[in-house]
């Protein structure tokens, strides 16, 4: 009888203990969105051989569903109650995915969620993907060292560094997500044209 006693005054301690806990605040998730317009391509140039997007390695604040932001110096910090659909490496992999679909020259192309092989492999290292402050001014900053690689013995091809800095004139998350969103469509378009044009010198001859 007295053991019983003390378990149910332990399963009241608990509960009690329970419901005193800081509810987790909910979160507005965002997607990456998008200005390209559906696209056109450039059908009169396929390219014979495939391609393979990886996530880009990040630093682990960056490898997160946090939208980050520099709002001083070397502080990083992040957007209250607001969050990316994923962290921001496979945001960025699948803005170049669709990035490379509407190019249309290359259509062999797969993603490192899947096995399969490719004769050329796209990756690199995500420097920035945050929102700095300068001057009283607020900038989306997304910033890739990209690296092309062979894909049967990964050895690198080619790299570049990759930077766009979007301008903010409103400093609220839906804005800030925009501006995401553009900065993301303009690194894109870069890279898409450095890959395919390096892809052309590099890739193997297709084969019959």
């Amino acid at each position: 009888m007295k053991m019983r006693r003390l378990a149910l005054l332990a399963a009241f301690a608990l509960t009690a203990s329970c419901s005193i806990l800081p509810k987790s605040e909910p979160s507005d998730v965002y997607r990456l969105p998008t200005s390209q317009s559906s696209a056109s391509g450039n059908p009169a140039m396929p390219q014979p051989w495939s391609l393979r997007l990886t996530k880009p390695q990040a630093s682990q604040a960056l490898n997160s569903p946090n939208i980050a932001v520099i709002p001083q110096g070397d502080l990083i910090s992040s957007y209250k109650a607001s969050r990316w659909s994923d962290p921001a490496p496979v945001l960025l992999r699948n803005r170049l995915l669709d990035g490379f679909q509407r190019d249309g020259r290359v259509s062999l192309l797969s993603t490192d969620d899947s096995n399969f092989q490719a004769d050329l492999e796209l990756g690199g290292n995500l420097q920035a993907f945050q929102t700095e402050y300068q001057d009283r001014t607020a900038s989306v900053v997304v910033r890739l060292d990209a690296l092309l690689v062979r894909g049967h013995d990964q050895r690198i091809l080619a790299s570049r560094r990759f930077e766009v800095r979007q301008p903010l004139s409103d400093v609220k998350v839906p804005a800030v997500v925009a501006g995401f969103g553009q900065a993301s469509d303009r690194l894109t378009a870069q890279v898409v044209a450095w890959a395919v044009e390096q892809g052309q010198k590099v890739a193997p001859p297709s084969r019959p």
